[in-house]
């Protein structure tokens, strides 16, 4: 039903929408430092506020559940949170969330196969097949030595525990090359066969550079081609995350109607990145993350809070291009594109 209501709001020239879903990062601290993340890793931990007590996270997801009934719990790398069992309990047997998703870099996966019952999706971050890949990006040689067999094993889980896993890649203009110089294969279409043969999703997003596409691909031909061999390949069937109307917007780069209040994230510490984290990180007076979730009883209360201090949503901003931005701003403002393809939140994962 929300989906309808935002489509009224979005008639009557309304900017802030009620939330599809929730991203809660429950710790901020991780184990890899991936060569592009610009907000977390190994290398930043010192400096990153630690996790809640369980009892403060649990209201937190609380005052979440009274404004959307879909979680998507991540980190820095969710499975360092040593209460990560006892809230995904919490949120799918007390708060009965109708969607719960897990954001993991895979690593720490063997040793919390109890987690696997509780959700409905799990993404798990791979950007190629190649450990000279991995070596490029800071990966460890021990991950490349165990990741590929820790997703091989959790795919099989699938049908068993009722969940989807998701493989989400970033697309750089490194991991477009070839992973041999004599195969005309690249990077990611070893990734699309892995993911076909395992039975498990995948899904795409460029890299992002202070909040836009990595100029090096908005001028690559090479880039252009894989968006149009993914949209091909979506048509044809293969596990490609993303709605069609998504890939044709990464091929064009071409500004979008964007409504950031559609999926908010809430940081370790209960904060509220309002109205999206790009501008809340930036600060100023768009936004912030003055707001604390643990200071409310409701959503409503803690959203109008955030409304009072900083406003309005923008009208004028579309410079992102991962999956998690843009993919909720285009199925909620092109409907009849969404009814054609029968797209929803459920078709897309973060990126």
């Amino acid at each position: 039903m929300s989906y309808i209501a935002n489509l009224a709001k979005i008639a009557s020239g309304q900017r802030n929408l009620d939330p599809r879903m929730a991203i809660y990062y429950v710790t901020a601290q991780c184990n890899l430092n991936c060569a592009y993340c610009e907000d977390f890793g190994a290398r930043r931990n010192p400096s990153q506020a630690a996790h809640q007590p369980l009892e403060r996270a649990q209201h937190i997801l609380r005052v979440i559940r009274s404004g959307t009934d879909a979680l998507w719990l991540t980190g820095g790398e969710p499975l360092l949170a040593p209460h990560l069992l006892d809230l995904l309990e919490f949120a799918k047997q007390e708060l009965r969330f109708r969607s719960l998703t897990v954001i993991s870099n895979g690593t720490l996966l063997p040793a919390h196969p109890e987690i696997l019952p509780l959700l409905d999706r799990l993404v798990i971050s791979l950007d190629s097949l190649d450990p000279a890949a991995w070596a490029a990006l800071n990966m460890p040689k021990s991950y490349a030595e165990s990741i590929l067999e820790i997703v091989r094993e959790t795919a099989k889980e699938q049908e068993r525990h009722d969940f989807k896993l998701i493989l989400n890649a970033v697309i750089t203009p490194e991991n477009l090359e070839s992973e041999k110089p004599d195969s005309p294969l690249s990077t990611f279409d070893t990734l699309i066969d892995f993911c076909i043969q395992n039975k498990t999703w995948i899904s795409f997003s460029p890299q992002s550079v202070n909040n836009w596409p990595r100029y090096e691909l908005t001028v690559s031909p090479a880039y252009q081609a894989f968006i149009q061999k993914l949209i091909q390949l979506k048509r044809d069937g293969a596990p490609i995350m993303g709605s069609l109307a998504y890939l044709r917007t990464l091929a064009t780069l071409e500004p979008y109607d964007c409504y950031p209040t559609l999926i908010p994230r809430i940081l370790p510490g209960g904060e509220l990145e309002y109205p999206c984290r790009p501008i809340a990180k930036a600060g100023g007076e768009q936004g912030g993350r003055e707001i604390n979730l643990l200071d409310f009883s409701s959503w409503q209360e803690a959203w109008s809070a955030a409304r009072q201090r900083y406003g309005e949503a923008p009208v004028a901003c579309n410079s992102c291009f991962q999956q998690c931005y843009a993919e909720p701003s285009i199925i909620q403002s092109r409907p009849l594109e969404t009814w054609l393809e029968r797209a929803d939140l459920g078709t897309f994962a973060p990126g």
